[in-house]
């Protein structure tokens, strides 16, 4: 694992950018998660395999519970996206697969519906990449989205990062294979890295 400090640490002095601010996800943000995500279903669904097993608000607890374990023990990095003033939650952005021999993790994201096309989530993810190359010293970033996908696709083309190739039939999601485009990107090429 690379050497993540406490949640309440960050709980306390959150990332931030101009418009937001991202805290480690807790079980406080459970409800919060369960309406973002029960929202925005239809828009989540097509891309996020997990979305159908999402059934109530107990699920988003458990998931919390969970977050807040993997971040204890080093593997996940997980927060939650909110508005800077409002605190209105947005999705989550968070280091997936953190392996501290390689210094390496991948970055994963989701945005609530009515918070897209506003460039929210290159903010969120902005700010989570650079916590992961500045803070935690990584050194390779992963990061995979469905080919179909164009936003995320986007989202990964404004962070800088390098194509690698694509995986074939990647993830079973909403009734279809999906191929993934695969990208890295290697604290050298990050600004400041």
């Amino acid at each position: 694992m690379l050497p993540l400090a406490p949640r309440s640490e960050l709980r306390a002095r959150p990332l931030g950018s101009q418009r937001l601010l991202l805290h480690p996800l807790d079980v406080s943000d459970a409800h919060d998660l369960w309406v973002v995500v029960d929202a925005s279903r239809a828009w989540l669904q097509p891309w996020l395999p997990w979305v159908p097993y999402q059934q109530s608000a107990e699920t988003a607890v458990r998931f919390a519970e969970a977050s807040a374990l993997d971040w204890d023990q080093g593997r996940a990095a997980r927060f939650t996206i909110r508005e800077r003033g409002s605190g209105r939650m947005l999705g989550i952005v968070g280091l997936e697969s953190i392996v501290e021999l390689h210094r390496a993790c991948e970055i994963g994201y989701w945005l609530r519906r009515d918070a897209a096309g506003r460039g929210y989530m290159t903010e969120a993810a902005r700010a989570c990449v650079d916590f992961a190359f500045h803070r935690l010293r990584a050194h390779r970033m992963r990061v995979a989205a469905s080919t179909q996908n164009h936003p995320s696709l986007a989202v990964i083309a404004r962070l800088g990062f390098h194509f690698e190739g694509i995986a074939r039939h990647a993830e079973w999601c909403d009734g279809r294979w999906l191929d993934h485009a695969v990208f890295a990107l290697l604290e050298h090429e990050w600004p400041g890295g």
